[in-house]
């Protein structure tokens, strides 16, 4: 059995983090409804596994809304390479918040002592915006810069970025709402994931 070259086995990690990025999210947001006490135990710790796997994959989609961009000089280059970076920014602050969601689910016997724990990491000069509300919201706005762009060019249709507000406007207006915010954003990146290797002058959708 003959080896399959990286980019081709690049592609296709990519394409199946299209499909399984906001699925991940999707179920993230069922298991915490399971979870009424949302932590510790194993539901706190299946979510933020879920969560982290779905938010990990954005590292391959990012890059590749990038390269859909196709060949740009001046502004528009520099606005998808901004945009790239900011969105890349946000998945590293998410993934951290993540992480240490499943460090203060290990460590505390109970709901208190999760909020102990949370309080005093969040007391640290410069985690509380970098971490859980400046850092994440970066994420957003970077996904949500790329699509516009592509919009704009004409390569993808405008309701993906509509479905990427709709999706983060959900999430932010009630935690509860992440099943419908992660189904919207299912469907901004669901059918991107099909037409990656298409050519670049070719219209996404």
């Amino acid at each position: 059995m003959t080896n399959q070259p990286l980019g081709h086995r690049r592609a296709t990690l990519t394409r199946a983090a299209f499909v399984s990025a906001p699925l991940c999210m999707l179920a993230y947001g069922v298991v915490r409804l399971s979870d009424p006490d949302h932590g510790p135990g194993p539901a706190w710790t299946t979510g933020h596994v879920l969560l982290l796997a779905g938010v990990l994959q954005f590292t391959l989609i990012l890059p590749a809304l990038h390269r859909l961009t196709g060949p740009a000089r001046g502004a528009g280059r520099l606005a998808a390479g901004t945009a790239t970076l900011l969105g890349l920014t946000g998945t590293l602050a998410v993934t951290a918040q993540a992480t240490i969601d499943l460090v203060v689910g290990f460590r505390a016997a109970d709901r208190p002592g999760m909020t102990r724990l949370f309080e005093e990491i969040q007391s640290h000069p410069g985690v509380l915006p970098a971490v859980y509300t400046v850092g994440p919201m970066l994420f957003y706005v970077g996904l949500l810069w790329l699509l516009v762009h592509l919009a704009v060019q004409r390569r993808v249709s405008p309701w993906r970025p509509v479905m990427v507000v709709l999706g983060t406007a959900t999430s932010a207006a009630d935690l509860d709402l992440l099943p419908l915010g992660a189904l919207c954003f299912t469907a901004a990146l669901l059918p991107l994931s099909l037409p990656l290797t298409a050519p670049r002058a070719q219209r996404l959708g």
